[in-house]
């Protein structure tokens, strides 16, 4: 009930009921009056109850009854007011203090619920919508706690386990265990290995804060895909090749087909994603990378497969989360960072398409990316006409 209702209410009551209950008191006083008066069975022919008794001086008696039950009306109807204030308004409010304290006090766990639909009602709603939302921050804040004292975990083994590499080869160079012209080269080589890939894991990291952050400012293009993708094709291809790995690569889209996007970070989706599947290839059978580029009407779906391990059902609805990572050991040469795909994800998502993951293991892996098209207006395409 709102607030200016019960203040109706509680208006009409304080008039009405005590003028009511007087009026009632008044006749029954007066009845009790007539019969308890000696006289009330000879009452002249013609006068009234009411009268009778005025004259015969019951007016003092009846006026001190009446003002007496007046009085006990007032403070009968003041009584029943109060308890129904307090129980519709101030309990309501007490209870809505005690959940604030709570909240106060850190406990965002204290649940207030009322049928209520007035402004008390509304009151309830809007503290457990601001509840959940700092309940909802306070998780996020302690996931996101968890989530950077494991990567510096993890960064702190991914840096270790190179440098310690690099000091063991630099050591046997220094103690001559090198004495051979290949011993030489194959330790400089380690080393020059290792230490690109602390460069990578650096750079992943470095990049992943500016987009996590949206400090990495986009540079958006008109890019056709025929001639962006064949470029990036010819690049990739050579790295695929140097490393055995076939690449089959095939366009279904017109020619003139364009996208919004930024090259770059476009780029680094389709490095990101290729350099994932290189990582868990599977050399039992003959390694194979294919990129699709398929036409939906309206937008462009980017398929990038591979042939390896695949990924685990279980792990597969994770693996675009922050941190996360399918090797639970992270002594394997294949493990990084966990934060490669999530930077995928957000860099795709910031061009306004969407990507997900469909896998078998021991089948393969495919990554589908959807981005929408480019298309010209027709005012564009009349002026360029007239041109």
């Amino acid at each position: 009930m709102k607030f200016k209702t019960r203040l109706q209410i509680t208006f009409l009551t304080i008039i009405i009921l005590p003028v009511l209950l007087a009026v009632i008191a008044f006749v029954i006083i007066g009845k009790v009056l007539f019969v308890r008066h000696p006289g009330f069975d000879h009452i002249p022919q013609g006068v009234g109850q009411m009268e009778y008794l005025f004259t015969e001086g019951m007016a003092k008696p009846l006026f001190m009854y009446m003002a007496i039950s007046i009085v006990g009306i007032l403070v009968v109807t003041g009584i029943l007011l109060t308890i129904w204030i307090a129980r519709s308004i101030f309990d309501p409010i007490h209870q809505l203090n005690v959940a604030m304290q709570n909240i106060a006090e850190g406990n965002l766990e204290y649940m207030l619920e009322s049928n209520n639909t007035g402004e008390i009602g509304t009151l309830y709603k809007n503290y457990e919508e601001m509840r959940l939302r700092l309940k909802e921050s306070a998780d996020e804040k302690l996931l996101a706690e968890s989530q950077n004292r494991e990567l510096v975990s993890n960064i702190t083994h991914d840096l270790k386990t190179p440098i310690t590499s690099i000091k063991g080869y630099v050591e046997g160079i220094m103690d001559g265990v090198a004495d051979t012209p290949e011993k030489m080269d194959k330790y400089i080589k380690t080393i020059y290995n290792k230490a690109n890939d602390m460069d990578k894991l650096i750079n992943e990291l470095t990049v992943y804060s500016g987009i996590d952050n949206n400090r990495v400012p986009y540079h958006f293009l008109r890019l056709n895909i025929a001639d962006y993708f064949g470029d990036c094709i010819e690049e990739v291809g050579l790295d695929l090749e140097s490393k055995n790995i076939k690449l089959d690569y095939s366009n279904l889209t017109s020619p003139d087909t364009q996208i919004i996007a930024d090259p770059e970070q476009l780029k680094r989706v389709i490095n990101n994603i290729i350099s994932n599947s290189v990582k868990y290839i599977d050399r039992t059978r003959e390694p194979q990378i294919d990129i699709r580029i398929l036409d939906e009407n309206d937008a462009i779906r980017i398929e990038i497969e591979d042939n390896g391990r695949g990924i685990s059902q279980r792990d597969l609805p994770n693996i675009f989360e922050r941190f996360y990572r399918t090797d639970s050991s992270r002594n394997s040469s294949r493990g990084g960072s966990g934060i490669g795909l999530s930077i995928v994800k957000k860099i795709v998502e910031d061009h306004g398409g969407y990507i997900w993951a469909t896998s078998r293991e021991n089948e393969g892996t495919c990554m589908h990316m959807v981005f929408r098209k480019y298309e010209v207006s027709e005012n564009a395409r009349e002026e360029v006409y007239e041109q």
